[in-house]
Order: C-alpha cells, then structure tokens, then sequence
C-alpha cells in the first residue's frame, strides 16, 4: 500500500481500466492537451488540472480523444458510443457547464434503458469538477450534483479521498448505466484527501455509505469536502465531550438511505453540511429523508449548514465567507445539542 493525493489515484484508476477493457475511452475538450513539450505526448498537460496526464502516451489518440469546447457535441458523441458498445469516460471540465449538454444527459444517456425496456444500456461516464475556493467566480464554483441525483436514470458520486474516488471510479467505469462523478477541486491536492490505497485495483459498491468518525450524541452527514470540514469539528468537539458522528454518503444516488436513518435513530440528532444549493439541494433532501421516516427519533431540530442562496463570490474574503466553514458546523451542533453556538470558537 501507498498513500496517495486524489488526483493521482483518479489517473491510476482511469488507467487501470482502460487496461483491463480495450472498449473504455476517454473525450473530452485538452484531455490530451495542454502543454505539450519538445518530446511530444509524454509532456502534454492532461488537460487543465493534469488529470489524464500521461493516459494519451500509453493509449494513443484513438482511446484519448480531444475534442473542441462543444459540450453538446462531445458529449452527444459520448452517448452514442455508450449505446453501440463502448464505454467512454467524458470529461466536463466544469459541472457548470452541464446545461449546454443537458439534453444529452437528461433526455438521451439518463433515458436509453428505460425506453428501450432493458434491451439498451448507456455505460457511460461523465467525470466532472465542482466547488468553491479557488476563486474561479460563479461559473466555475458551483457544485450541482443535486441537479443530477434528481433525475432518474443517472447515478451520482461524489468522492472524498483517493481511496474511494478510485475505488468508486472502478464501479463507474464498469456500470451499465450513465455515471456522473463529481471531483471537488480542493480535494485534488488536499492533504487529507490522501491516503494509503491497495497496490491492486478494487471497486467499491455505489450505495453504501462511509462512517468517517463513529459517535452517539449527533449524526453529521457531509460529502466531498465538507466531509473533512466536518470530521475536524467531530475532533475538535470530541475535547469537549460531545461525540459525533460523520457520515460520508459518497454516492448521492443511490443513496444508502439505511445507514443515515440508523445512525440518527441511535444519535436522536441530525447535521447536515452541504456545498449544492440552499434551496432545493441535497441537505434538503437528506433532511425530508429523515424528518418523513424518523422523525420520532429526533431529540431536536434537523439543522442544515449550506452557503448562502446566492452566486459563489470571486473575492476572495467573500468566497472564504461563502462556503460552509468549521465554525458554522460545530454551531449547529452545538445548537442541537441545547448549547450556546459561542462554545465553537471557545
């Protein structure tokens, strides 16, 4: 075993597949571009995050294919290769750019195996970045993976660390229907993010959740980066006696529906940190979940911590102010447990 940063674990468990199946590709807009040098494809950049760096000089450009900045183009391309045998693995560079491909999506990849009873499948994967705090403004800040966990059709994962973004990318890559995987751009080089991953390849099951931290007084349900944000404030709590337990869905659809409700059952309070939308976002969600089937459990009020409705902020100050931080969730902890919010900065 290695440890290993999620971008580098992304790299190896693209390359890992396109190994083992010759019918996986990849397209999408400098995948295989972006700075190549004297010595040709070994130097070019793997598009603008370095994510497919190197996959071009072992596949070539017939599995490792550029395209141009048409979103709906490429990916119309990718959908029909899904539905005539390949399995590709699109890159969007940015999910804010899903509506210029939503049709492709929505209406064609989401749909192929309903409408085609089971006789059709659309193994396709759409990796993709989302969330704030590299300053990159309101088009390129945005983490909608709420927009795609509700529709039926697509499934949805959100990774936290290198060991599951690996493990998970597998599962994706190998699935018969249409994937959406959402990459927090943070998490790329984040030092908590990177941990000690198997030497050999694994996948690991969409629909089951990872218990980050165990505890009894509060549930916390968090994906992607708030994970971590919300795994330091059950340390930081924990000096002050109250246990916390986080819980990282990794897939938002499926959803392991079971482990959230059985953990609240046991802890009798609900937290929910989320980065999507808040109106009509994930923690929303999550908290009809709980509040429909197991509300008498509850101690206290669901609280859920997500930034402000409003467009991500490009200053800098004002982005950092956006985003959910430590302070604001160990608040709403600390309100759910009957305790002055004022103790989180004490």
């Amino acid at each position: 075993m290695a440890e290993m940063a999620m971008r580098a674990a992304i790299n190896l468990a693209l390359r890992e597949e396109m190994r083992r199946d010759e019918r996986v590709i990849m397209i999408g807009t400098d995948i295989a571009g972006g700075a190549q040098g004297s010595s040709g494809a070994e130097d070019v950049a793997g598009g603008v995050l370095g994510i497919t760096k190197g996959l071009l000089s072992e596949f070539g450009a017939g599995r490792v294919i550029d395209t141009p900045i048409s979103e709906m183009g490429y990916m119309g391309v990718a959908v029909g290769a899904a539905a005539t045998g390949l399995r590709p693995v699109a890159e969007l560079m940015f999910i804010d750019f899903i509506g210029c491909c939503g049709d492709m999506l929505l209406n064609q990849a989401a749909k192929i195996r309903y409408m085609f009873g089971g006789k059709s499948t659309c193994p396709l994967v759409v990796r993709t970045t989302i969330g704030a705090g590299a300053n990159a403004a309101a088009q390129h800040s945005q983490s909608l993976y709420h927009w795609v966990t509700a529709v039926p059709g697509l499934k949805v994962v959100v990774p936290s660390n290198a060991y599951d973004a690996r493990g998970l990318l597998a599962t994706a890559i190998r699935d018969d229907d249409p994937v959406i995987f959402c990459e927090h751009k943070a998490l790329y080089d984040f030092p908590a993010a990177a941990v000690e991953i198997p030497d050999a390849s694994y996948t690991i099951p969409f629909g089951e959740a990872n218990f980050v931290t165990e505890g009894t007084d509060v549930t916390v349900v968090a994906l992607g980066l708030m994970t971590h944000i919300a795994a330091g404030v059950a340390a930081a709590l924990s000096g002050k006696g109250i246990s916390v337990e986080v819980i990282d869905p990794r897939t938002t659809s499926p959803l392991d529906e079971e482990s959230i409700l059985e953990s609240v059952a046991s802890t009798g309070r609900l937290v929910i940190v989320d980065e999507s939308a808040a109106r009509c976002g994930f923690g929303q969600d999550v908290a009809a979940l709980v509040a429909e089937r197991a509300f008498h459990a509850l101690k206290a009020p669901i609280k859920v911590v997500t930034p402000p409705h409003c467009p991500t902020p490009f200053s800098p100050p004002l982005e950092q102010a956006w985003i959910p931080s430590g302070e604001r969730v160990a608040g709403a902890i600390l309100e759910t447990m009957g305790l002055d919010p004022a103790l989180a900065a004490a």
